[in-house]
């Protein structure tokens, strides 16, 4: 057993990440400026689409989207339920209707023939999230959105880098939205992107972004700006800092490596694990690139031996970090009051809550300790499934004389 904790995460941040920092920091630019934009440029090109705009997180990238989708009071927008708070509370921002969809039993992304059931008229868009950074069924997807002409806006906040059918995530959708937080592929801290082929929606996402200020406001304190500005709609304070795109200039450049190795680990857990009764490892499909941001295992109590809670509380006993991914939206009381859904509504979501696991999977990690995490679960297994072997006595049976 291992004597230091492992934790769930730990950032990947070398010399390159912190030489970039304090250069930032000793250039006197520290907001918004000439590292945000060549984030923004380096960021695009990695991903293959023609605008990125580099926001404060990933929630602020969302809400941008649907302001220039132009949501409002009344509508509807269709997310899943299996997915964090942000995907569907920047819909309640504009007094509109998240309506929620089950996941897939195998991937536990969203169910297209779900989203298919949830459309109406009053539909306005639709927001496929890349559950572990595993791309959705985005043929499919893309296909409802243009049958009904409704926009497909991608939270990809686990998918970077990922991939589906050959095509980057970041350029399948109309708009796609990443997060950099701390946990994350790549990470600044907090921060995220936004990327379109949409050159109306830049301008509008660009504007709403800093205030409702007229084009590329920042440059008021250079050289080459201007003290004027206008202000031409009510917008919000979402840009990214110089000092967080710095980390994430560099970040970006060292994207093949954290796959490779994040890659290298799932293999390992996956054949490391195959074995042990009870435990279902993830699925990864074969028509798209897995960034692997979670690995995520089902527990089956009844053949394990052991329910999901304690299964976690034993590995952090062994000194193993792990999470859950996700609570449903639909069993949070917010959703269960506002709109009455209860936890049968998806049974799909509600099954997977009450069993999956999210295990340590990060660049850092060496192979000692991939190899803790898999020595601790089977001992885990092995260790439940001889409590749960109870011996029947033997009975005598006497004859009746």
């Amino acid at each position: 057993m291992r004597t230091s904790f492992l934790p769930y995460h730990r950032p990947s941040i070398g010399r390159h990440e912190i030489d970039a920092v304090v250069e930032t920091l000793e250039s006197g630019w520290l907001t918004t400026g000439p590292r945000t934009k060549q984030f923004e440029v380096d960021f695009a090109q990695a991903v293959g689409a023609r605008h990125a705009i580099a926001v404060n997180s990933c929630t602020a990238a969302l809400h941008l989207a649907l302001d220039a989708v132009g949501v409002s009071s009344g509508d509807e927008v269709i997310v899943p339920t299996m997915t964090f708070a942000a995907t569907a509370e920047v819909v309640t921002y504009f007094g509109a209707t998240p309506v929620l969809v089950d996941c897939q039993r195998d991937t536990w992304n969203i169910d297209p023939a779900g989203i298919e059931r949830a459309m109406t008229p009053r539909t306005k868009a639709i927001i496929p999230v890349h559950y572990a950074g595993q791309p959705c069924d985005m043929a499919e997807i893309m296909a409802i959105g243009r049958r009904a002409g409704v926009t497909v806006i991608e939270d990809a906040a686990h998918a970077l880098p990922a991939s589906y059918r050959g095509e980057p995530v970041g350029r399948i959708g109309d708009i796609t939205c990443f997060s950099f937080y701390a946990t994350k592929t790549l990470s600044t801290g907090e921060g995220g992107m936004i990327t379109t082929e949409d050159d109306r929606a830049t301008e509008r996402m660009r504007m709403m972004a800093l205030h409702g200020i007229s084009k590329d406001a920042w440059k008021r304190y250079t050289a080459e700006g201007s003290w004027y500005y206008e202000i031409l709609h009510p917008g919000f304070k979402y840009n990214l800092t110089d000092v967080a795109a710095a980390l994430g200039v560099e970040q970006l450049k060292r994207q093949d490596e954290f796959l490779a190795a994040r890659t290298a680990i799932a293999r390992l857990y996956s054949e490391g694990l195959a074995g042990v009764p009870g435990l279902r490892c993830p699925v990864a499909r074969t028509d798209r690139g897995h960034a692997w941001h979670l690995y995520v295992v089902e527990v089956d109590e009844a053949e394990f031996g052991l329910g999901r809670n304690d299964f976690i509380e034993t590995l952090r006993a062994a000194n193993i970090g792990t999470s859950v991914h996700f609570i449903p939206l639909h069993l949070h009381p917010y959703y269960r009051n506002r709109f009455g859904y209860a936890g049968s509504d998806f049974p799909g979501a509600f099954d997977a809550y009450q069993r999956i696991v999210s295990l340590p999977i990060y660049p850092a990690m060496s192979d000692e300790d991939v190899d803790d995490v898999i020595d601790a679960v089977q001992a885990v297994s092995a260790s439940a499934r001889a409590r749960s072997t109870v011996a029947v006595p033997a009975t005598s049976i006497v004859a009746a004389s």
